[in-house]
């Protein structure tokens, strides 16, 4: 698909969604602007070299999103503070999955918390990470942000309606549809200031010229009537910090 829009000269790329989109288009071209709206480390991910020097063709909005996963692991602490375990699902087909897992393992471990870590890029494998998470009897979990999970929100509210799990996803449309709580950068403010990147791009700035942006707006979302399905009593502190309370 990168490789289509190429060859149809347009003036400018966007890639949302993960930095597969986003290295795809900078395999694909080293002339067209690309600008990237993803939730990883794009220095991790080979997009750039310096978030303020980004040179080349390639610039963007980082949500810095596998970052987000050490608050997340805290904000589950205080919600389930008697757990030994917490797990964590990632998908291992996405480029920023190790170091997903590593900052929350390092969390995790300042919290005196076990993480048992669980993979799965399909839809089967999901099934059988929930598995993973009652044999190992974690009493709560971390959703890493991915494209995928974020296609299959309904299935795992589900799964965790049913086993009666504790989840902390990345975006509010986990909530909505039924999940426990959410907690990252407001996504829509990521992908207005990219729009406002290739605005000056199309007016003629260089992507090499500006540096890579990152979240000043984060959002807290909380489903009550989940919560109190859990039997968990969200404590006054987090409740004052929710940008949205649904019940």
């Amino acid at each position: 698909m990168a490789a289509d829009l190429v060859s149809r000269k347009v003036d400018a790329i966007v890639a949302s969604g993960g930095s597969v989109s986003a290295l795809a288009a900078k395999t694909a071209t080293a002339t067209i602007p690309v600008v990237f709206a993803f939730g990883g480390d794009p220095i991790k991910a080979g997009l750039v070299p310096s978030l303020n020097r980004p040179g080349g063709n390639v610039t963007g909005i980082t949500i810095f999103s596998s970052e987000l996963n050490r608050k997340k692991l805290e904000i589950m602490h205080g919600l389930v503070p008697a757990t030994e375990a917490i797990a964590l699902l990632v998908n291992p087909d996405n480029p920023t999955a190790n170091s997903a897992v590593q900052d929350t393992q390092e969390a995790a471990h300042a919290l005196g918390r076990r993480l048992s870590v669980l993979r799965a890029s399909n839809e089967r494998e999901i099934d059988t990470a929930w598995a993973g998470v009652v044999e190992q009897s974690a009493g709560g979990l971390i959703v890493a942000p991915d494209g995928f999970f974020g296609a299959r929100r309904d299935q795992l509210a589900a799964l965790a309606a049913r086993h009666r799990i504790p989840v902390i996803y990345e975006g509010s449309g986990f909530v909505r549809a039924g999940g426990f709580i959410s907690y990252g950068a407001d996504v829509l403010e990521a992908h207005r200031l990219a729009g406002i990147y290739v605005g000056r791009i199309l007016k003629g700035a260089k992507p090499a010229d500006l540096p890579v942006l990152q979240p000043t707006k984060f959002d807290l979302v909380i489903n009550l009537k989940t919560a109190k399905a859990l039997g968990i009593t969200i404590p006054e502190a987090l409740l004052i910090q929710a940008t949205e309370l649904i019940e």
